[in-house]
C-alpha cells in the first residue's frame, strides 16, 4: 500500500507540477495525461521502496511517447507536439528524480510549460491561475533546498520573492521596447471560437447564432460616440457571395481587384474595432471607407470594389483596427460592366415556382425598385415565418422555401430574395457579416458576438447603385430592431439567451466584459503602437526609443537601490546558523590560548596550524572543524539527512562545551 509522506521530496516536485498541467490536460489527449498520473504515483512507490527502475525501461517509456506524440500531431516540435512531448517526459522523468538537481531540473521545465499555456489561452482567470501555479512551482524550489521543508513557510517566501519581483516586472513591461506584434509571438491555438464561412447554405448561420462566443467589439469615436448609432444600421460587412449552385452561395473566384466606386453622401464615423481570432480571412467593415483602411501591422489585406476586406493570412490573433467611414453612401453608381452584370445575374436550372413568381413581378413593375417593394410586401403579406428550425428544402430549395415551408431564418430570406431579383434581371448578390450589437454603456463600446451574424442581400438599382435590402425585416423587424432573441417564437428561444440579457445579471455581465476588454487592450493588446501612445501622455521623449532606454535604466536603478536598502540592513541582522556558533566559540578559545584565525583562513587550515602549535589538542580540534564542516557542507538532505545532521549538531554543541584547555606559559608564535 502506497502511504505518502507530506514532507517526502518527490511530493513537493509532483504537486506543483499538477497545478501546472492540469490545464494542458484540457489539451492533450487523454493517454498523456494517463500516462503523467501512472508516473508520478509509480515514483512515489518506488521512493517508498527504495527501488530504482531499469535503464532499458526507461527508455522504452521514453521511446514510446516520442513515437506517440509523433502518431497523434505528426511532428515532436511546435506549439502542440512540442508541447505534448515535454509534458510525457516530465512525468517518464519523475522515474529516476532522486537527487535534488533532478527536483530543480523539472520544476523549471514546470516554469516552461507554465508560460506555455498562454498560448492556449491569456484570459483573466487564467492569468490568476498561473500566478498560483508559480507560487506553488517557487515553493517547490524553496522545498526542495530544504532538509524538512515547511509547507506554510515555503509558500509564504515563494509569495514574498513574486511580490518583490513584480515592480521590476511592471516596468520591463511598460517600457521595453517591443516588437511590432501581440503580446505573444505565436498565434493563439484557439479551438472553440466559430466565425463566418466563405459559403452559406440553409442552416450555416442559425449554427452561429446558439454561440455567445464575442466576434469583436467596437468603440465610436468623435460625434458618433456621444449619440450612439441605432443598433437597426449597424451592418458589419463581411463576405460577400456572388455564385449560387442551386443550394449553396459562395465566390467560386475572385473579384477583380478594380478600385472601389464610391460616393460618400453623410457624416462620417470612426471606430474602433477590437476583433477576436476566428480562423478566417475577413476584417468586417460598417459603411464606406473615407480612404483605404490602414494596413494591419501583422497582416497584409486588401479591399476588393465589393467593400469585401480580406487578409492574405487567416486572423489566428487578436486585432485592432482603426476606421473612418460614411453610414450613408452608393457603391457604383454608374455602372456594373458586362463581366460583373452578367455574374450577378447568373442562375442554375431549377426552381420554376420562384422564376414565375419574378417573371410576373417584372411584367406588372414599371421599376426595377418597384419590383423589390414587390418582393418585400410578398414577404409582409404571405405567412412567412421566422424561425431557427425550418423543415428540409428539396432539390429545388427556392421553391421549397417560397411555396411550401415558408419557414427559415435569415439565410433563407436573403437567398430567396436574391434568387427572385435575379430572376426578375435585377443584379443581387449575398452579403454575411453581423448585424447589430450590444451596448456596454460602463466602458461605452459595443459587443458583437457570434449570435449577432446575418445575412442579407444587395441589389443594383440605376441612379443608386448597390442598395442593402434586408427581407429578414420584412418577416421579423424585431429581429434588427431589437435582436435575434427578440424575434424568435417564444417556444425557441434559448435558455442562455435568456439567462444572459436577464436584468438581474446585465450588470454583472456588462461589468465582467469591460474587465476582459481592458484586460484585452492594456495588457493583451500592449504592442508598439499602444506603447509609445501611453509612454507619450507621460512624457513624449518616452516615446522614443532612446527615451525608452534611459527610462528602463533610470527606474530600474531606484527599483534595484530600494530593494538594497531595504535587504542588506536585514542581511546584516541574520543571525548565523547553529554550526557557525558554535564554531565561533571555539574559535574564541583558541584565541585565548594565542591561537588567532586569520582573516582568509579556512577551517582546515586553521586546525593543521593549531595542531602544529598545540599537539596535545590535536583530537578536539581536529574532531570540532569535522564536525563543523559536516554540518556545514556534507549533509544531502532527506530524513537521514535530518536525523545525521541533528546527531552532529549535539555532538558539536557537546564538544565545544567541554573544549576549555589550560594556557601554557610560553606558546611559539603564530
Amino acid at each position: 500500500m502506497l502511504k505518502i509522506n507530506l514532507n517526502a521530496p518527490l511530493l513537493w516536485l509532483i504537486l506543483p507540477l499538477s497545478l501546472v498541467l492540469a490545464p494542458h490536460a484540457l489539451e492533450l489527449p487523454i493517454w498523456i495525461t494517463l500516462s503523467w498520473l501512472i508516473f508520478s504515483l509509480a515514483s512515489l512507490r518506488s521512493a517508498q521502496s527504495k527501488r530504482s527502475w531499469p535503464s532499458w525501461l526507461k527508455m522504452i517509456i521514453a521511446l514510446a511517447g516520442v513515437t506517440g506524440v509523433l502518431l497523434q500531431y505528426g511532428t515532436i516540435i511546435g506549439p502542440s507536439g512540442g508541447v505534448a512531448l515535454l509534458v510525457f517526459l516530465s512525468g517518464a522523468k519523475l522515474l529516476e528524480a532522486r537527487t535534488p538537481r533532478d527536483r530543480l531540473g523539472l520544476l523549471f521545465v514546470g516554469c516552461f510549460l507554465l508560460v506555455a499555456y498562454f498560448l492556449n489561452s491569456q484570459s483573466m482567470p487564467m492569468a490568476a491561475y498561473m500566478i498560483l501555479a508559480a507560487i506553488g512551482l517557487v515553493a517547490g524550489m524553496i522545498g526542495n533546498l530544504q532538509a524538512k521543508p515547511d509547507l506554510r513557510a515555503s509558500l509564504g517566501l515563494a509569495s514574498r520573492l513574486l511580490l518583490q519581483a513584480l515592480p521590476l516586472a511592471l516596468l520591463l513591461f511598460l517600457l521595453f521596447p517591443r516588437l511590432q506584434g501581440p503580446l505573444w509571438g505565436l498565434p493563439q491555438q484557439t479551438s472553440g471560437q466559430t466565425g463566418l464561412s466563405d459559403r452559406m447554405s440553409p442552416g450555416d448561420l442559425s449554427q452561429l447564432t446558439l454561440s455567445n462566443e464575442i466576434a469583436f467589439r467596437v468603440e465610436f469615436s468623435g460625434a458618433t460616440a456621444n449619440s450612439h448609432p441605432d443598433p437597426s444600421a449597424l451592418y458589419w460587412r463581411g463576405p460577400v457571395l456572388w455564385d449560387f449552385d442551386g443550394r449553396t452561395w459562395q465566390t467560386r473566384y475572385a473579384v477583380p481587384p478594380n478600385p472601389v466606386q464610391g460616393e460618400a453622401r453623410g457624416q462620417s464615423v470612426s471606430y474602433n474595432v477590437t476583433l477576436e481570432p476566428h480562423r478566417q480571412r475577413w476584417l468586417f467593415l460598417l459603411g464606406l471607407p473615407r480612404q483605404l483602411p490602414p494596413q494591419i501591422p501583422q497582416l497584409e489585406s486588401s479591399l476588393g470594389p465589393d467593400l469585401q476586406w480580406l487578409t492574405k493570412a487567416p486572423i489566428n490573433q487578436r486585432l485592432r483596427y482603426s476606421v473612418e467611414a460614411d453610414l450613408d453612401y452608393r457603391l457604383d453608381p454608374n455602372g456594373l460592366g458586362d463581366a460583373r452584370r452578367a455574374r450577378t445575374l447568373a442562375l442554375p436550372e431549377g426552381n420554376p415556382l420562384a422564376r414565375e413568381l419574378a417573371d410576373k413581378w417584372r411584367k406588372e413593375a414599371k421599376t426595377e425598385r418597384a419590383i423589390v417593394d414587390q418582393a418585400l410586401a410578398h414577404f409582409r403579406r404571405e405567412a412567412f415565418f421566422y424561425t431557427l428550425n425550418p423543415p428540409f428544402l428539396g432539390e429545388n430549395s427556392i421553391d421549397d422555401f417560397l411555396i411550401k415551408s415558408r419557414r427559415g431564418f435569415c439565410e433563407h430570406y436573403a437567398s430567396a430574395f436574391v434568387f427572385l431579383m435575379r430572376a426578375a434581371g435585377i443584379p443581387a448578390r449575398v452579403v454575411t457579416g453581423y448585424q447589430g450589437g450590444e451596448l456596454n454603456p460602463l466602458g461605452d463600446y459595443w459587443i458583437v458576438r457570434q449570435r449577432d451574424a446575418h445575412a442579407w442581400a444587395e441589389v443594383w438599382l440605376p441612379g443608386f447603385g448597390w442598395t442593402r435590402i434586408d427581407p429578414t425585416a420584412a418577416v421579423a423587424p424585431n429581429r434588427v430592431e431589437l435582436g435575434l432573441n427578440a424575434a424568435l417564437p417564444e417556444g425557441e428561444r434559448r435558455e442562455g439567451l435568456m439567462t444572459l440579457n436577464a436584468d438581474w445579471l446585465m450588470p454583472m455581465r456588462l461589468t465582467w466584459d469591460l474587465l476582459n476588454n481592458q484586460w484585452n487592450q492594456w495588457v493583451l493588446g500592449y504592442n508598439q503602437d499602444r506603447q509609445r501612445q501611453f509612454l507619450a501622455r507621460l512624457n513624449p521623449f518616452l516615446a522614443t526609443w532612446q527615451g525608452m532606454a534611459w527610462g528602463l535604466a533610470a527606474a530600474g536603478g531606484v527599483i534595484l537601490l530600494l530593494m538594497a536598502a531595504l535587504v542588506i540592513p536585514r542581511l546584516a541582522r541574520v543571525k548565523t546558523d547553529a554550526a557557525s556558533r558554535l564554531y565561533g566559540r571555539f574559535c574564541q578559545r583558541l584565541q585565548r590560548l594565542g591561537l588567532v584565525r586569520g582573516v582568509s583562513e579556512g577551517p582546515t587550515d586553521f586546525a593543521a596550524r593549531a595542531i602544529m602549535q598545540r599537539p596535545d589538542l590535536a583530537e578536539p580540534i581536529q574532531r570540532i572543524t569535522q564536525l563543523y564542516l559536516a554540518l556545514r557542507y556534507g549533509n544531502a538532505g532527506g530524513e537521514a539527512g535530518f536525523r545525521r545532521e541533528a546527531t552532529q549538531l549535539d555532538e558539536l554543541k557537546h564538544r565545544v562545551g567541554a573544549f576549555s584547555p589550560a594556557r601554557k606559559t610560553k606558546i611559539r608564535a603564530c
